[in-house]
């Protein structure tokens, strides 16, 4: 996917490697998405960063007071998250940006592992799309070694699913130009879902301890 370019990116250097999730190591909120974009994440090394995806969730992440700028064109400009991780469930750009089932399951180790490491502090997960939910759901399954909700939590923007243990997981429209454009997922959308993620990490901080 490096290899092809568009004009006004021609004389860039791309990424064109694994992309790795980035945030805060202390973070309560994981927010998954689903993949970097061909000339987004795939160029700069850091994924929703340099594309219209990126331009429209960072501005709704700095509005919400997590991110610390509105926008992100390349890795060292500044970007800082606060008490959250972004992650994609597939770390490489896919063809047509449709990663087959078998580049999901070859990530999923990553998604695991971070799984483990944010585990103690995590509080909420906020899923960008029914592809990320999924993916993020099996790698919990995973990580955790804990069964999941019966019925099995099913995607739909707004939606809160308790996992157990002051576990939620939200879920909310992927910001892509398709939903984005076409009024699918507004900017009023997305600071609703990310208001209800801020009352449920302030209830969760409050809450006693369990036992």
């Amino acid at each position: 996917m490096a290899a092809e370019r568009v004009r006004r990116f021609a004389g860039e250097r791309y990424w064109g490697r694994p992309v790795p999730g980035f945030g805060d190591p202390a973070a309560r909120l994981w927010i998954v998405g689903l993949a970097p974009a061909a000339h987004g994440g795939n160029r700069t090394g850091r994924v929703f960063t340099g594309d219209r995806s990126g331009d429209f969730l960072f501005a709704a992440l700095h509005r919400a007071g997590i991110a610390s700028q509105p926008g992100s064109t390349a890795r060292g400009d500044g970007l800082a998250l606060a008490g959250a991780w972004i992650s994609p469930i597939v770390r490489c750009a896919p063809p047509a940006n449709r990663p087959a089932p078998e580049e999901v399951a070859a990530c999923r180790p990553y998604l695991v592992r971070e799984a483990l490491l944010l585990a103690p502090r995590l509080a909420a997960v906020l899923a960008l799309g029914g592809a990320a939910h999924g993916g993020w759901l099996a790698a919990w399954a995973g990580a955790s070694g804990r069964p999941l909700p019966r019925p099995r939590p099913r995607f739909a923007h707004g939606a809160a699913h308790d996992l157990g243990g002051g576990l939620r997981l939200f879920d909310a429209y992927h910001p892509s130009q398709q939903n984005t454009f076409t009024g699918r997922l507004t900017p009023a959308m997305m600071d609703e879902v990310l208001a209800a993620v801020a009352v449920h990490l302030r209830a969760s901080r409050a809450a006693p301890p369990v036992g």
